[in-house]
């Protein structure tokens, strides 16, 4: 399987992108977000995404984001994304000049969580991989794509059969950013079954 112009469909197409080389980059619109319910109350679903569909029950998927982000909320990563109330998304928040937050969130049945840490604002480059067995999920970061450490375990309760993977950027506030997309490949899963 792979990620390229050929099989991918976007999900709230952007305005300005480029998907050319192996590589996607976006410009973010202002207002644009994924989250449902939880404590903010609000539901936001408008963020662009560019996905690919499988039915492989175990993979891999890895891709190196980077980004000039500097406004609260501003993010890029991967996601895992079946429907409005149904997904999972890893990216690194901006959040002022001195940190922002490398985290997750999964969303079950219209219910978002947020789990996070902070990491210096000064990062601009991330590599996330997103590991299936099944419905089960493993979300992973690195800062060189070599060495990549657990960020969460997740089960998606909308996660069997076909699914929808791929890559996502968007601003919630009123800001602007470019996020560059690449090394973006599917492999045998790399999380392996618990013995």
């Amino acid at each position: 399987m792979e990620f390229t112009e050929k099989n991918t469909f976007w999900v709230h197409r952007p305005e300005e992108f480029c998907f050319a080389h192996g590589t996607v980059s976006i410009t973010t619109e202002p207002g644009t977000d994924y989250w449902q319910r939880t404590y903010y109350g609000f539901r936001n679903d408008n963020a662009p995404t560019l996905l690919v569909k499988t039915g492989e029950p175990y993979f891999s998927f890895t891709v190196k984001t980077q980004f000039d982000s500097s406004h609260r909320f501003d993010q890029c990563g991967v996601i895992l994304y079946q429907d409005s109330e149904n997904w999972i998304k890893a990216s690194i928040e901006y959040e002022n000049e001195e940190f922002q937050r490398l985290g997750s969130v999964v969303t079950n049945q219209g219910y978002s969580d947020w789990a996070t840490t902070d990491i210096p604002s000064g990062c601009k480059a991330m590599y996330y991989r997103l590991s299936r067995r099944e419905s089960d999920f493993l979300i992973e970061n690195s800062y060189d794509g070599v060495l990549f450490k657990q960020m969460r375990i997740a089960h998606l309760f909308q996660g069997a059969g076909i699914i929808n993977v791929g890559i996502y950027a968007c601003s919630p506030e009123k800001s602007s950013f470019h996020a560059l997309f690449s090394e973006m490949k599917f492999t045998e899963c790399q999380w392996r079954e618990h013995q």
